[in-house]
């Protein structure tokens, strides 16, 4: 009798197991026009999304199989018995770099069980319960799905009870057809992200802001001071980052400013890029940043790891660091700005000029031969010229001669499209700052046009490397023809770009040869 019941178990558990009904089926209801449909994967279990509309909006849609109740209690079993076989030491638990390690063992001992409990169970399936296992055990559940779509910039668990949000680089932020049931599973995230960090949440504690060895930053703050209830937000960091191919593509700036902003890097010339808020200055920063030879080290300051910068470059990201509970143990910007001075970098990155200290010591390196690169919220040239030489940041305006150009970034939210305004020099007498403006972009036709003759950014080139104006306009004109040639050949990607700008100061010939033969292979395989 008690043989029967097994295997009538048994059967039960695989009917669940095949049973595939994507959980909230209201959706399928309520929105019928699927804007559009793709796969995720992680940990090999497979999932849907579908990118709905319906007369309250747009939905993101996370089509998951469901796991019946015979099929829960058997992975609960699995995953007491995990527990019991696997051993993971302190010191694997304290080190964030070790997650994957640890990801590779439970896999093997859950696909070692899974198979002798049931060894009919088909390929698919067993896949996605297995990486089922390994979010729920070791990871955030279905939100690492949200996590690792590309196409998801931020993540976001308002409490319990709403829907969690993300903002998808399409559609912007969209409800998604996910909750999280209870404020004790919000706070055990917090808590497992806390803990890869070697971090703490609790009441006494409330807020945490951390970094994933992914890149990615999280933030949690808990209830009360949360008053909705505990809540997760997830920046992610950008797994394939736009480079200049991609801004010219999506018509940011054109080959012509493209070619000049190449020519102002490689030369070690001082550059600021304003805009206001999402307006785009850190991507066309990440951009440029493949223009710098391989032979000059880079040191990046930043608050939160946005940089993502090829293999080919000598870089050193620097990161700050919130202190404890103890106010204790904070790096600033500061402190990371005055030590990257003693690093002997040829060029510094700063993420944000925010306050005047920061501002002075930039500028002080700007004057002693560094060549320095940072972005300002400003909406023109002119107001950056205002919002450096005026309180909070209040730079001597003499100081401001050390900036060679000025790039100027613009977000049009109505039609959701990024430019670049203004490219600017800065033109300095005694008691003023003036903005120059070389460039424009124009919204009727959205183009850019030339607005003025440059009075110093050339010369200032001409004076460091010798090079006549004729050879600055033939230069300029073969950056032009390299660039064109790789959005004829869709050369895009950071890896690749990077290939082309090492193979350029390492050996132009073997770079215009490959051009003059249009055989892109014989870079990009080497």
């Amino acid at each position: 009798m008690k043989k029967t019941e097994k295997e009538l178990s048994r059967k039960k558990e695989r009917k669940d197991i095949t049973k595939e009904t994507p959980k909230h089926e209201k959706y399928d209801e309520k929105t019928k026009n699927i804007l559009e449909s793709y796969s995720l994967e992680v940990d090999k279990a497979k999932v849907k999304v579908n990118i709905k509309k319906n007369d309250s909006g747009i939905i993101y849609v996370l089509e998951v199989p469901e796991i019946g109740a015979a099929t829960g209690t058997l992975l609960d079993e699995i995953r007491n018995e995990l527990i019991s076989v696997t051993t993971i030491s302190m010191k694997e638990i304290l080190d964030p770099a070790a997650i994957k390690d640890i990801k590779k063992r439970f896999m093997l001992q859950a696909v070692s069980l899974l198979k002798n409990k049931l060894p009919s169970l088909h390929q698919e399936m067993q896949e996605f319960l297995i990486g089922k296992l390994m979010q729920d055990m070791l990871g955030l559940g279905e939100i690492e799905f949200l996590v690792s779509d590309p196409n998801l910039e931020e993540v976001v668990i308002p409490s319990s009870k709403e829907p969690i949000r993300v903002y998808h680089k399409k559609y912007g932020w969209i409800l998604t057809s996910l909750t999280s049931g209870k404020e004790e599973e919000i706070l055990n995230y917090a808590s497992i992200v806390a803990r890869r960090v070697g971090r703490q949440i609790t009441v006494l504690t409330p807020l945490l802001d951390a970094h994933l060895i992914t890149g990615d930053r999280v933030n949690s703050v808990l209830y009360p001071i949360s008053t909705k209830g505990n809540t997760i937000t997830i920046r992610k960091f950008a797994r394939d980052p736009y480079t200049i191919i991609d801004l010219i593509n999506g018509k940011t700036c054109n080959l012509e400013t493209a070619a000049l902003i190449w020519l102002a890097f490689e030369f070690e010339m001082n550059v600021l890029i304003s805009g206001g808020t999402a307006s785009g200055k850190t991507s066309l920063l990440n951009a440029c940043m493949p223009f710098i030879p391989p032979n000059h080290r880079i040191i990046s300051v930043e608050d939160t790891r946005e940089l993502m910068l090829p293999d080919f470059l000598y870089w050193t990201p620097l990161v700050t660091r919130t202190a404890n509970p103890e106010g204790k143990g904070g790096v600033s910007m500061l402190d990371l700005l005055v030590n990257s001075l003693r690093m002997r970098p040829d060029r510094i990155v700063l993420g944000e000029i925010r306050r005047k200290e920061e501002a002075e010591v930039l500028f002080e390196a700007m004057h002693t031969g560094h060549s320095v690169y940072a972005t300002v919220h400003a909406d023109s040239a002119a107001e950056t010229i205002s919002r450096l030489t005026n309180p909070p940041i209040n730079v001597p305006p003499n100081l401001l001669r050390a900036v060679n150009l000025n790039v100027v970034m613009f977000r049009d939210r109505r039609k959701g499209i990024r430019r670049i305004s203004q490219i600017a020099e800065f033109e300095v007498s005694t008691n003023s700052v003036n903005a120059n403006l070389l460039y424009r972009w124009i919204p009727d036709g959205d183009k850019m046009v030339k607005h003025s003759e440059s009075s110093r950014f050339f010369e200032d080139i001409s004076r460091n490397t010798g090079m006549s104006k004729s050879e600055l306009n033939k230069n300029l004109e073969e950056k032009e023809e390299i660039i064109s040639w790789l959005i004829k050949n869709s050369i895009r990607d950071l890896n690749s770009f990077g290939k082309v700008m090492n193979l350029y100061y390492t050996n132009k010939e073997s770079l215009l040869k490959a051009m003059h033969e249009n055989n892109p292979q014989s870079i990009l395989s080497s």
